[in-house]
Order: structure tokens, then C-alpha cells, then sequence
């Protein structure tokens, strides 16, 4: 994805950073005045650190005041550049000078300015020659194809450092000290490499490396993107619920009110709702492990592990966890569908049938008892599951235990939402006044791709466990044939 640029007149290459947030370092509201005298004694303590380099920040905005106050509290000596210091003196923690003044006196230089005014630090070209810039602009829309602020930057000062970075922070996070996440800090040569990590470092971030300043057109375009793994997932999400609550709607309301004029639309807003949400929620967890079994399967069928997945195949196994963590949601919406209390039409059936003796069916109770309690053990293993993939939790175990959580859990989760739908149904596929309009029932029509998915890791096991005996025959083979030999001699 990321091409190497050429750089012209010997410019030096320049290399991207992530940076990942760690802590809260500087508890502070936005609307204070960042001045020394009125700030926390926090600041002015950090602030006698002679070996810190000086860093000058050009531009006067939201960003540059929680940047500054956050270097400050890092120990960092910070030079603003204004065009008009004097407006701004009492909106930063140190000194605010003119651009020329911070430019030349700083030995890393953050452009805080937004790009269209980047020409007006032209005449910083000589101050700057020779140190690192940090340029932290944003696009205003997705670009595809470049250049990047960064790279406009980079041709704009040819004699300085371009680093892109703190382009994903906002002011709000850097001063009220972001929780975690992913950050992106492009830097360049290894003296620029150095300083900039150990700036990030005593920012409270995490550097990690990630090339060139030609990367810097991705990390622009990603504060921008609107959940991009999720479009495909949820989209299937929805179409999945409005199928099934429209096969459920002809089913259970339409047929009956077409052949014998019953008026059962009050199922609607809750009971249609409440049949559609485990089926969508069983075909999801269904849809997780599928294509790892057409990836295992498609392995043993080339016979090598070392081709490459299909486009289609490569992007179903990225998308995983969000179809995963869509059928919990499908199943925590379903609880709380369960919950709901009852309609009036609910009441007044209850009404009516009060004077009716309800009589005690062994088949019946067991059914419903074996049906809450498979469903309430698949509700289990789903949420482990779920709580499983949050990157706060996957960090804390190894790889082992997150693929048994993962793969021996989440079938285990699997077979037991399929059984439990085997119970709801129990034996309604045999009655024929099920097959409404020629239809068969819905949890037939859920229970067809858990069974290919369950079917399929059994075919896979029993080929595995195949191929290790046949491994071990051949290896023991030699054995028992000089056994053989070295008895047929003694006789």
C-alpha cells in the first residue's frame, strides 16, 4: 500500500511512527488559561529541566495550547510563534514570541498551522534548515491519491526533518490525557528518530516505526474514515434482521389473517422481534467460523499453507470479530426483548383464559426446561467470547488461551445455540400446519448453515486425526518391519 517516494535534491527520507496513548498526564479543562501563574504547581515544577530540548510550537490554536501545556507538563521548554504574540501571551503556559524568535531558538518545531497557510512560513525556510518538523494538519476529505500536507511540507522546507504525526490526537485528548488507543508519529532520520521518540515517551505515548512520510497520506485519511471494518458487518446485520422479520411477519400475522381473517399484527413491535433476533444472532456466529473452515479446507485442497487467500475469503476472515461481537449484540437484544412486560393483548388473553385449567405436560416442561437452560449456557460462551476480544483483555493472555477462548469456546458456543434452537423447534418440523404458505418453519431455515459449519469442523477433525495416524503408522513402519526380519532370522 505504502510506496517509497523519491525524494529531489537530496532531501533525507523520512520515516512514520505510531504512537499509542497510555495515560492521563494533565487533568485540566479546556476553557482555562494555560498561564504560569494561574497554573498547577505541577507545570512550573516540570519546567526546570535543562536537558530537555526546546520545542517551538508555530500557530495559536486549541491544538497548540493543549500541546504546549502537555509538553510543559513533560518537562519540555516550549516556544510559541505567533504573528501576534501579544494576543496570546495569557493563553499558554511559556513564552509566546514571534515565528521567527521560536523557530530559531527551537531544536524540534510542531506546524500547528492549517496547510492552506503554509505558505506564510516561507520566510522561516532559513530559520528551520536543518531540524525536525512535526507537521499534525488533517485533510478535509479522504484523498486517495496525495500528496499529503506532509509531503507538500517536506517540498516547501527541503533543508529540514518532515515528521507526520499527533495528527489523530485531538486538543481535548492531549489535555485531558487520552485513555488507549492507536496514534500515528511520523519521523525521520535516526538523530530526528531519537529525539522525537523520547518526546513522545515523555508525553506518555508509545512510538513504534512505520516507515516513510510516503505512509503519510494513509494517516492523514484515518481520522477520517467512519468505521470502515464495520460498513460490511453491520450491513449484513440489518439485511439479515429484515429478512427473517419478514419471513416471521408472513408466517406468524400475514398467513393467518389471510386464510382465516385472525388479527395477530400486535406481535409486531416485541414477539416478531423476539422470534427474528436469535435467528439473525445464530446465522452471525455461524458466519465467524465459516470461513475459517473454507481457509482450512482450501489449504488441504492446494496442499500448501503458503497461497494466498481469495480477496473475498481474505476480507471474510478480517471481518470476524465485528460479525462476532453483532450476533451479541443480537443476543443482549434479544434478553432485553425477553424482558419486556406484557402487552394488553397479553393481558386480555390471560384474562380470557383464566377459567381454563391448565393441565401439566412432562414433554412439555422439559422442553422448555432443557430449551432456557442450552440457551442461557450459548448466552454464556457468547459473552466470553465478546469480552474476550476487547484489546484490553486479549492483551493480557497468550496466544494459546486466546485461541481456545476463541476456537474451542466459540464452536462450543455454537453447538449449544444450535441445540438450542433443535429445542425450540423440537418437533414442529413433522407438523404440516407449520409450513405456512408452502413455507417451512424459521428455525429450519436458521438451523441449515450452523449444521454446515458444525459438520464441517467434524470432517476436518476426523481428517486430522487421519492424517496423525497415518503418520504415525509410517513412522513405526521401519520398526515393525526389522522386528519382523530380526524374528523370521531367530527362527
Amino acid at each position: 500500500m505504502f510506496q517509497e517516494c523519491t525524494e529531489i535534491n537530496n532531501r533525507k527520507q523520512n520515516h512514520v511512527f505510531f504512537v499509542y496513548i497510555c495515560q492521563c498526564i494533565v487533568p485540566d479543562n479546556m476553557s482555562r488559561a494555560l498561564i504560569r501563574g494561574g497554573g498547577s504547581r505541577r507545570l512550573e515544577a516540570s519546567m526546570s529541566d535543562p536537558s530537555a530540548p526546546v520545542v517551538g510550537i508555530l500557530g495559536t490554536g486549541d491544538f497548540s495550547r493543549s500541546l504546549a501545556r502537555r509538553l510543559v507538563a513533560s518537562g519540555y521548554i516550549v516556544l510559541v510563534g505567533s504573528r501576534t504574540p501579544k494576543r496570546f501571551v495569557s493563553l499558554f503556559p511559556e513564552e509566546v514570541t514571534s515565528q521567527i524568535d521560536a523557530a530559531s531558538q527551537a531544536d524540534i518545531v510542531f506546524i500547528a498551522v492549517c496547510p492552506e497557510h503554509h505558505s506564510t512560513l516561507s520566510d522561516l525556510k532559513q530559520a528551520l534548515a536543518g531540524k525536525t518538523l512535526v507537521d499534525v494538519s488533517n485533510g478535509l476529505r479522504i484523498s486517495q491519491y496525495g500528496p499529503s500536507n506532509a509531503e507538500l511540507l517536506a517540498d516547501r522546507f527541503p533543508e529540514s526533518w518532515v515528521v507526520k504525526g499527533f495528527n489523530t490526537i485531538s486538543a481535548w485528548s492531549l489535555q485531558m490525557g487520552p485513555r488507549d488507543g492507536s496514534k500515528q508519529v511520523g519521523l525521520s532520520l535516526p538523530k530526528a528518530k531519537i529525539s522525537v521518540m523520547e518526546l513522545c515517551r515523555r508525553m506518555g505515548f508509545i512510538p513504534v516505526d512505520m516507515g516513510l512520510l510516503s505512509s503519510s497520506l494513509e494517516i492523514e485519511n484515518l481520522p477520517l474514515y467512519l468505521f470502515p471494518s464495520w460498513r460490511v458487518p453491520v450491513l449484513g446485520t440489518l439485511a439479515l434482521f429484515i429478512f427473517f422479520y419478514l419471513y416471521n411477519f408472513i408466517q406468524d400475522i400475514l398467513q393467518p389473517y389471510v386464510t382465516a381473517g385472525k388479527n395477530f399484527f400486535y406481535k409486531m413491535p416485541i414477539e416478531t422481534v423476539n422470534v427474528t433476533l436469535p435467528s439473525v444472532a445464530l446465522v452471525l456466529l455461524s458466519l465467524v467460523y465459516l470461513p475459517g473452515l473454507c481457509a482450512a479446507f482450501l489449504q488441504l485442497w492446494l496442499g500448501t499453507k503458503y497461497k494466498r487467500f481469495p480477496d473475498w475469503l481474505d476480507q471474510w476472515l478480517t471481518m470476524r470479530k465485528q460479525l462476532g461481537l453483532c450476533s451479541f449484540l443480537s443476543m443482549c437484544l434479544l434478553i432485553l426483548a425477553a424482558m419486556m412486560p406484557d402487552t394488553t393483548f397479553h393481558v386480555v388473553e390471560r384474562q380470557v383464559n383464566d377459567g381454563v385449567e391448565i393441565s401439566w405436560d412432562d414433554e412439555k416442561v422439559w422442553r422448555m426446561e432443557l430449551y432456557l437452560s442450552v440457551g442461557i449456557m450459548a448466552l454464556g460462551l457468547l459473552s466470553l467470547l465478546a469480552i474476550t476480544s476487547l484489546p484490553s483483555v486479549a492483551n493480557t493472555v497468550n496466544w494459546r488461551e486466546f485461541s481456545f477462548v476463541q476456537s474451542t469456546l466459540g464452536y462450543c458456543a455454537l453447538a449449544m445455540a444450535t441445540i438450542h434452537t433443535l429445542l425450540f423447534g423440537w418437533n414442529r418440523a413433522f407438523i404440516p400446519a407449520q409450513y405456512r404458505f408452502f413455507l417451512p418453519p424459521t428455525f429450519l431455515l436458521v438451523l441449515i448453515l450452523p449444521f454446515l459449519v458444525l459438520l464441517g469442523r467434524l470432517a476436518l477433525l476426523l481428517m486430522i486425526m487421519k492424517i496423525l495416524f497415518l503418520c504415525l503408522f509410517f513412522a513405526f513402519l521401519p520398526k515393525m518391519f526389522l522386528c519382523c526380519v530380526n524374528q523370521c532370522f531367530k527362527i
